[in-house]
């Protein structure tokens, strides 16, 4: 590996999994959309790139890089030969300009998450893939700070879109991406009408997710599909088809060759068999998915749909087995640990977390702290709706405080105190 490498730009594009080929594709496309002129940018250019070998490249260039990555030339490890520390003047937007289009959807409709051509183009290549994937990670944003409820339309859209362009792909590998993209958001709008606890339309979604994924011969894809059908089904308490989705989840190429991956299939097998009354065997799976989740390499990027999973998410699925089995006390730690470990991005995994300790602490007959750390739900999700699966974890806790409480006061005064947030919600 060369000394002077661009880690940068070769950190970005094993992100988009990218190729040097289709970079410079998409930069020459991205020339053509202010110039009116095809760029001239080469598979040998990308590597010269990557090599350090070219450091700051044409002016034409440095613009196009920043229009398909969103990122500027600086932050992906170009600089002027001989100015360490200084830059000419920026080319792209202003970059505020940038974090209030990926982020001040949040204030408006989920529709605007995802950009959408208002043209059809001539050439659909990388820069569309590369679009349109940046609609997916909004859509993963908007639900770790909210939850899904209210994206189902976006992600439909988004879908519809990948659909409608990978008829006119310049090249397979481009219409594989397309047909990806269009699993991906599929799957997004089942598990939007998930965690807001509208299954019905859910399992549709699920069946058309997984098509996609085998069109686009993408595992990743169908893993992740089969992890939310998983969900799903414990959901809709059907314990038995929830493990066999996840061992579907273990079967995928991704889930073989990914210890992170292969550690979220045993955590959800875990999850099932929890529920499904086999503490023995939940517990088993629950190691296995600490054993592989210990080999993963967490600082290795990874796709957008699994960037949820890692030592807090597992920490929270254990807190759910061990509540399950009957291990209130280790469920309670276990939520401790999920709650120290879990970013502040994650809002809405942070007060389902929260939810889960507080039924944990009911377990162990501790009411009036129960009854605390579940009002903190409603502080943490303020200003948003809560999602229908919060609401039904919370529906939970509220039955199982009334068959523990030593007197009806304490659950009464819950119940009066949290009803118009709840119902409200």
């Amino acid at each position: 590996m060369a000394e002077n490498q661009n880690q940068p730009l070769s950190a970005w594009m094993t992100d988009h999994q990218m190729s040097a080929a289709e970079l410079a594709d998409a930069v020459n496309a991205a020339v053509a959309q202010f110039t009116g002129r095809i760029g001239t940018t080469s598979e040998r250019t990308v590597f010269r790139w990557l090599s350090g070998e070219n450091q700051w490249p044409q002016e034409r260039q440095r613009r196009a890089l920043e229009l398909v990555t969103n990122l500027t030339v600086e932050a992906l490890g170009f600089r002027p030969r001989g100015k360490k520390g200084t830059t000419e003047p920026a080319l792209s937007e202003d970059p505020d300009v940038r974090r209030r289009q990926l982020f001040g959807v949040a204030a408006g409709t989920a529709a605007a998450a995802i950009p959408l051509d208002q043209g059809r183009p001539s050439r659909v290549g990388t820069s569309d893939v590369i679009r349109l994937r940046d609609g997916v990670e909004r859509l993963v944003a908007l639900d770790a700070e909210r939850g899904g409820n209210g994206l189902e339309q976006a992600a439909l859209a988004g879908a519809a879109e990948a659909l409608a362009l990978q008829k006119q792909a310049t090249t397979q590998r481009v219409r594989q991406r397309l047909f990806a993209l269009a699993s991906d958001f599929t799957a997004t709008a089942a598990w939007s009408l998930i965690d807001a606890g509208r299954l019905d339309g859910a399992g549709r979604h699920l069946d058309r997710a997984l098509t996609l994924a085998g069109l686009a011969q993408d595992s990743e894809m169908a893993m992740q599909t089969w992890n939310l059908r998983a969900m799903l089904a414990r959901q809709r308490r059907d314990y038995a088809e929830s493990v066999a989705a996840s061992e579907a989840a273990q079967a995928t190429a991704i889930a073989r060759r990914s210890p992170l991956h292969t550690s979220l299939a045993h955590a959800r097998t875990a999850v099932g068999l929890a529920h499904s009354g086999d503490a023995r065997m939940a517990l088993r799976w629950l190691g296995r998915a600490e054993d592989a989740l210990a080999k993963a390499d967490l600082t290795r990027p990874a796709s957008t749909w699994i960037s949820f999973y890692g030592p807090a998410e597992l920490y929270s699925l254990t807190a759910i087995v061990q509540d399950v089995v009957g291990r209130p006390a280790e469920a309670e730690a276990a939520s401790h640990r999920a709650l120290a470990a879990l970013p502040q991005s994650y809002r809405r995994n942070r007060a389902h977390t929260t939810a889960r300790l507080a039924l944990a602490q009911l377990h162990q007959n501790d009411v009036e702290q129960a009854c605390a750390t579940s009002g903190t739900v409603f502080v943490i999700m303020a200003g948003t709706p809560l999602p229908g699966r919060m609401r039904q974890l919370l529906g939970d806790f509220q039955r199982d405080l009334i068959a523990r409480a030593p007197s009806a006061r304490i659950a009464h005064e819950w119940t009066d105190r949290y009803r118009t947030e709840w119902s409200s919600s």
